[in-house]
């Protein structure tokens, strides 16, 4: 009996070697690939990055955005209705909005109707519509008719997320925030300076490495520099101020 019960368990542990050894080989066989992505992946380092903001500091010493406003609260109205929509088309729809409408009072007594007639050449009007009436009177209740200066007052607000908070409070009130658009997204991942899968997660990793004098523009920077010669298709290398410095692999120069 006992010679018996030793067969049968060792036919039965044999299967369990095998496949511990089969998984130790394919692990064996995925380590380097795995560590050559790591080192793929590694962002530049702290002296590249200083050349990097110090050669945009001196291509352009004062960054301006490209959303037309007159205030901090038009500010906020342009960036609400910029959602999936461009600078060029937000600003043709509100210069004449913000000729007649450039506080929260004004903007309530047209009413959503006349609003969105306004805004109606700008994707998902109708839901920006509703959202710049119900942040103008969420204004005038909670804030006195003025716009908040942090980031949790912003969010509360109709239409108002994190990246949207962070350009006002950028642009209007001088914080040293970074608002991570597609653009921004892109050059952060692609150069790399923060390796992100989303975007807090790229705004996170560069508040850490931006060195303090470059902090207070960095993100116009970023934004233009993907905008305008980083592109998402076809990346503008041979006119990059930074293509020396970028470790991209889709570099073309």
């Amino acid at each position: 009996m006992s010679v018996l019960k030793s067969a049968a368990a060792r036919k039965k542990s044999a299967p369990k070697k095998k496949a511990s050894a089969t998984k130790k080989a394919a692990a064996a066989k995925k380590t380097p690939t795995a560590k050559k992505a790591k080192r793929g992946r590694r962002v530049v380092d702290a002296a590249t990055v200083q050349e990097i903001f110090t050669r945009f500091q001196k291509a352009n010493p004062e960054p301006k955005g490209e959303l037309e406003h007159v205030n901090a609260f038009t500010l906020l109205v342009a960036v609400v209705l910029s959602a999936q929509a461009t600078d060029v088309g937000v600003n043709k729809a509100t210069r004449p909005l913000f000729a007649i409408a450039d506080t929260p009072q004004k903007m309530l007594a047209l009413g959503e109707e006349r609003v969105r007639d306004y805004i109606k050449t700008i994707g998902l009007f109708r839901n920006k519509a509703k959202n710049v009436i119900t942040l103008c009177e969420q204004l005038i209740r909670d804030h006195g008719g003025e716009v908040p200066r942090t980031r949790e007052a912003l969010e509360t607000l109709a239409g108002v997320g994190r990246k949207t908070a962070n350009v006002v409070l950028n642009m209007a009130f001088g914080q040293e925030t970074i608002a991570v658009d597609t653009h921004l997204f892109r050059v952060a991942n692609r150069i790399p300076l923060a390796i992100g899968k989303t975007p807090l997660a790229v705004e996170l990793g560069l508040e850490r490495i931006i060195p303090a004098p470059f902090r207070r523009h960095a993100h116009h920077w970023l934004i233009l520099h993907g905008r305008y010669v980083c592109k998402a298709r076809k990346p503008a290398c041979e006119r990059c101020l930074i293509s020396d410095l970028c470790a991209s692999p889709e570099k073309t120069i």
